[in-house]
Parts: structure tokens; C-alpha cells; sequence
């Protein structure tokens, strides 16, 4: 600043800024350059005026990535979801509506839904596994699961489309043996393959009870 009496304006002083607030979503960050500069005069006084300057865009393409990776990883967990869960709807269909038909009997006898949804299994069971899988599998000191690190473990949506598909995969194979089982021992298999598809061990109970109650029967009417 002059002395009293002469009006003038004095250096500007440049003071760099970086904003601490980042927005999660957002990978810009905007880093500006304020200029002070300070003028006195006997009307107005003295006054501090800033300028702030607009001067590099910075940007972070891999967590661009990291937000992308994230998002088709959800992408392909819903997707195998729902084509798991739509392509076992067929089979239980024949067995339950059509269950002596022969389009039944050999589309239960094919290998091909079980090859298909163990490869997309396995494909799921990659993309989710991390070296803390096995820490969350043995967490106990006797080296076997428990509830809470299991629980962490589903929280990944990629994990529990995997797990899902396992689910889906061993419910209709219970269901065929059920309904191959029910074929050869002429059993009604119609409400134990329904009760697989939702609740499969209860499907496998009521088939023995359905399959001991028709021995019994049996038994009874040639006495």
C-alpha cells in the first residue's frame, strides 16, 4: 500500500486452492487459483477484493473404471440370475403337467441344462472370488464356517447369483431323481418336484413319505 494521501492499489498476491469436498460419484476435481489484491482510499477505506481463477481439470479415468467394472459386474449377476432361474421352468413344467409324456422322460434324461448352468456357475464363482473368501469359509478355529462370515460373503451380488445358480442346479437334479424314481415305482411324483423347485429338501421328505405310503398299499391290496 501507498502512504496517506496517494490512492493506489497494491501487488496481488496468488494463493493456490484445492477443493477437500469430492463428490464420490463425481472423478473431477477442479483446482483454482485465487488473487488477492488490496486497495485504500480516504471515501472508501480499505477493501480486499478476490478473484478466483479457474485453472486445471484434473481426471481420474481408472476410477472411472473401478465405477464401470462395478456397474456390469451387477449387470451380469442380475442377467445369470434371471436366465438361470427362466431356464429350469421348462423342465419343471413337463414333469409336473405332461409328467408320462416322452418329451418329459427324455428331456429329463438329457445332461445339457445341468453342463450349461455348472460352466455359468463356475464362470460366476470366478468373477466373485477374492482371497477373503476362504477367511470368511474357515473362520473358526476349528477351521469351518460361521454365520457371520458367510453372511459377509453373500453381501457381494456376484456371489450370491452364484450361489443361486448352485441352487438351481442341485434342486433340479433332486427333482429329476425324484421324478425318474417316481416313473419306475409308478409313485406320483406331481406335488414332490413342485416342493423342489422351492423347497427341495421338503420335495425329497415328501417323496419317501408318498413312496412308503404306496408300498404300505400296495402291501395291503395283495393281502
Amino acid at each position: 500500500m501507498k502512504p496517506c494521501g496517494s490512492v493506489g492499489k497494491g501487488p496481488s498476491f496468488p494463493f493456490p486452492t484445492r477443493s477437500n469436498g469430492v463428490d464420490p460419484c463425481s472423478r473431477h476435481i477442479v483446482r483454482s487459483k485465487v488473487n488477492l489484491s488490496g486497495d485504500w482510499s480516504f471515501i472508501g477505506g480499505s477493501r480486499i477484493t478476490m478473484k478466483p481463477k479457474a485453472k486445471t481439470l484434473l481426471h481420474y479415468p481408472k476410477r472411472s473404471r473401478m465405477q464401470a467394472s462395478c456397474f456390469l459386474g451387477s449387470e451380469l449377476a442380475s442377467t445369470a440370475f434371471t436366465v438361470g432361474t427362466v431356464a429350469v421352468l421348462p423342465f419343471y413344467t413337463l414333469m409336473v403337467l405332461a409328467p408320462n409324456s416322452e418329451l418329459t422322460k427324455k428331456s429329463m434324461e438329457s445332461s445339457i441344462p445341468y453342463i450349461v448352468l455348472g460352466v455359468l456357475y463356475a464362470y460366476l464363482l470366478y468373477l466373485s472370488w477374492t482371497p477373503e473368501s476362504i477367511r470368511y469359509m474357515f473362520a473358526s478355529k476349528y477351521l469351518l464356517p460361521e454365520l457371520s462370515g458367510i453372511a459377509k460373503m453373500f453381501s457381494s451380488e456376484m456371489t450370491l447369483a452364484s450361489a443361486w445358480i448352485h441352487l438351481l442346479v442341485v434342486d433340479l437334479f433332486a427333482a429329476r431323481h425324484v421324478f425318474q424314481d417316481g416313473i419306475k415305482n409308478q409313485i406320483e411324483t406331481r406335488h414332490p418336484v413342485s416342493f423342489c423347485l422351492f423347497f427341495c429338501p421338503i420335495g425329497i421328505l415328501t417323496h419317501f413319505i408318498t413312496k412308503s405310503m404306496t408300498k404300505t398299499d400296495t402291501k395291503e391290496g395283495h393281502v
